[in-house]
């Protein structure tokens, strides 16, 4: 790893370090070391198969690691879960489980109650504001599987809102939804770090990413570069993280120059 585009941050909302990761003793993802700020949006772009979203589950704690620890605002996941939100892909969502849509938005406020405790009108009015937040209120007695994909990640980003969290980690939130829906909820995580909230999203749109994120991690199953995106989102950086995965990458100088980064990556199993 070259030191110099391994930025860390001085006062880490996450922090990421030897964390390593095996699926049937193969390495997944190995020595990852970071810091990432707080109250920036900070964009994990890699090619398929580099380990995002094995990156993400390590981090929550949802996948077993070989080695390493991640930390959130200093202390170990389990003592602060409630100020951390997750968004996971809609793929990985079974959504044929009966539930509203106003449902779906409370369960963010069940981390904040105590055990046994139905939610309270307070709850409720927060969980409305949260489907409101997204243009989805009207659809709060609806049932969440006869939903289009785009309103479904909608939804889940409502819960996610409901929550109140300090730190929102999304994976693919962009991903099968129409351009009004990405517009509404780039709009939202925007919003969310105005108020010093801290947004980790994996992301493959490259054409967007550097108008979106304030950080930018490069990943193919260790750490490429990480930092500001000036110094981490160039042609070369690209390149190395991406090798032939991408054959348009091959050409990505060029693309850069004419403005014509191709806007996502084929679709396939990670």
């Amino acid at each position: 790893m070259n030191e110099s585009i391994i930025q860390r941050a001085a006062s880490p909302a996450l922090e990421v370090h030897d964390l390593t990761v095996s699926y049937q003793r193969r390495p997944v993802l190995w020595n990852i070391d970071l810091a990432l700020p707080e109250g920036v949006m900070t964009g994990i772009i890699g090619p398929n198969g580099s380990g995002k979203t094995t990156l993400l589950k390590a981090i929550l704690g949802l996948l077993p690691v070989d080695s390493g620890w991640a930390h959130c605002f200093g202390k170990p996941l389990d003592e602060v879960r409630t100020r951390v939100a997750y968004v996971p892909q809609r793929s990985a969502v079974e959504w044929d489980f009966p539930a509203s849509v106003l449902d779906v938005a409370l369960m963010g406020r069940y981390g904040k109650l105590g055990l046994f405790r139905r939610p309270s009108r307070a709850d409720r009015d927060i969980a409305q504001h949260s489907l409101d937040q997204v243009g989805m209120l009207p659809y709060a007695s609806r049932q969440i599987a006869q939903l289009s994909g785009g309103q479904q990640q909608r939804v889940f980003l409502a819960r996610a809102l409901a929550q109140q969290a300090d730190l929102y980690v999304l994976d693919e939130p962009f991903t099968g939804v129409d351009a009004a829906t990405e517009a509404t909820i780039i709009g939202l995580l925007r919003e969310l770090v105005s108020q010093g909230k801290t947004v980790v999203c994996v992301h493959h749109d490259l054409r967007t990413a550097a108008d979106y994120f304030g950080w930018v991690v490069l990943l193919n199953q260790h750490v490429v570069a990480a930092g500001p995106t000036p110094d981490v989102y160039t042609s070369s950086l690209l390149q190395e993280a991406y090798g032939g995965a991408l054959t348009l990458l091959d050409d990505v100088a060029q693309l850069f120059r004419q403005g014509d980064v191709p806007r996502r990556e084929p679709t396939a199993a990670r």
